[in-house]
C-alpha cells in the first residue's frame, strides 16, 4: 500500500467535503471493506483517506414527511437487511442487503461505499433500480438526486463528480405490492453471475432489473409493461428476450457470457412466479 499523506476524521459533512475539495487525490472511506483491498493491491492510490466513520448525517434510515425513507451512506447492510420499514415494495432493497457477502463484511460494509464503487456484480445495483431509487450527492456546491438508473454509467463508473460523495439513498414510499431479489452464485454470499430484482406494485405496475450483465443494471420499460400486464409464462418468456438482448456479459471466473444470457430468462421466471407466491 502507498503511504499516505494523511487520514482525516471530520465530525461535519461540510468539513469532510471541503476535505475531498481541496485535494482532488483523497479519497472517502467508510466501512472500507472494498477501498483497502483496491489499496492493497495497488489498483488505487489515493493521496489521502477521509473518514466518514464520525459523520452522524450520515447513519441510518429515516422516514422523510411524505413516507419515503432515506438511507444514509454510512448505513451498514446490517441494518438495511434488518429494518422493517423496507417492506412491500422496498424489500427488494431489504432482501438485496441480505444477501452481500458474509456477516462480517455486512457488519463493516456500507450502502454508500458499495454503491460508489459500482462492481456489476453486487447486489444493490439492480435492487435499487428495481425499487425506483435515488442516489443523493453531496459536494461543496450542494446536493443533487440522480435517479439509480442514472447514476451507474458503466464498469466501476457511476455519475459521482471530482469532489462529490454519495451522502444517502432515497427510497420513495413503500406500496402495498411485494419486491424480491434473486441470485445466482457460485457459493453462498459471492458476486452475483446473475441477478435479478423485482418489485411489483398491487394492482399496477412492475419493475424488473436484471444485475452482472453488462457494465450497468438492465432494465426496460418494456419488459416492465408486459410482466405488469400478465404474468403468463409467453409474458415472461418475452420479457427474458428483451433483457437477453440489452445484456453486455463478459467471460470470467465465475462464467461465461453466454451462461449468463441463458440464465436470464430461467431467474426472472423463478422471481416472477416468487411474487406470485408471496402476494
Amino acid at each position: 500500500m502507498a503511504k499516505l499523506s494523511g487520514l482525516y476524521r471530520p465530525t461535519t459533512l461540510p468539513e469532510a467535503l471541503s476535505l475531498l475539495a481541496g485535494d482532488l487525490d483523497a479519497k472517502p472511506i467508510s466501512g472500507g471493506a472494498t477501498l483497502v483491498a483496491m489499496m492493497n493491491a495497488h489498483v488505487i492510490e489515493p493521496d489521502a483517506l477521509v473518514s466518514l466513520a464520525a459523520i452522524e448525517e450520515l447513519r441510518g434510515i429515516s422516514e422523510q414527511s411524505d413516507g419515503a425513507l432515506r438511507i444514509g451512506a454510512f448505513t451498514r447492510h446490517r441494518e438495511t437487511a434488518s429494518d422493517a420499514r423496507l417492506k412491500d415494495t422496498l424489500f427488494v432493497v431489504r432482501d438485496a442487503a441480505s444477501q452481500i457477502a458474509n456477516a462480517v463484511v455486512r457488519n463493516m460494509g456500507t450502502i454508500g461505499g458499495s454503491i460508489a464503487f459500482a462492481d456489476p456484480g453486487l447486489d444493490y445495483p439492480p435492487a435499487l433500480v428495481a425499487a425506483d431509487a435515488a442516489v443523493e450527492l453531496a459536494s461543496v456546491q450542494g446536493m443533487r438526486r440522480v435517479a439509480a438508473g442514472k447514476f451507474f454509467l458503466d464498469w466501476y463508473a457511476t455519475a459521482l463528480e471530482p469532489g462529490e460523495i454519495v451522502s444517502a439513498v432515497l427510497l420513495p414510499k413503500p406500496s402495498k405490492g411485494v419486491s424480491r431479489y434473486h441470485k445466482v452464485a457460485r457459493v453462498s454470499g459471492d458476486y452475483a453471475i446473475v441477478s435479478v430484482a423485482i418489485s411489483r406494485t398491487a394492482g399496477a405496475g412492475t419493475r424488473v432489473a436484471v444485475g452482472a450483465c453488462g457494465p450497468t443494471p438492465i432494465h426496460s420499460d418494456e419488459a416492465d409493461a408486459l410482466l405488469a400486464k400478465e404474468a403468463s409464462s409467453a409474458n415472461i418468456a418475452r420479457a427474458g428476450e428483451i433483457l437477453v438482448g440489452l445484456a453486455d456479459p463478459v467471460d470470467d471466473v465465475r462464467g461465461t457470457a453466454d451462461y449468463r444470457r441463458t440464465l436470464i430468462p430461467r431467474l426472472l421466471e423463478r422471481a416472477v412466479r416468487d411474487l406470485e407466491r408471496a402476494q
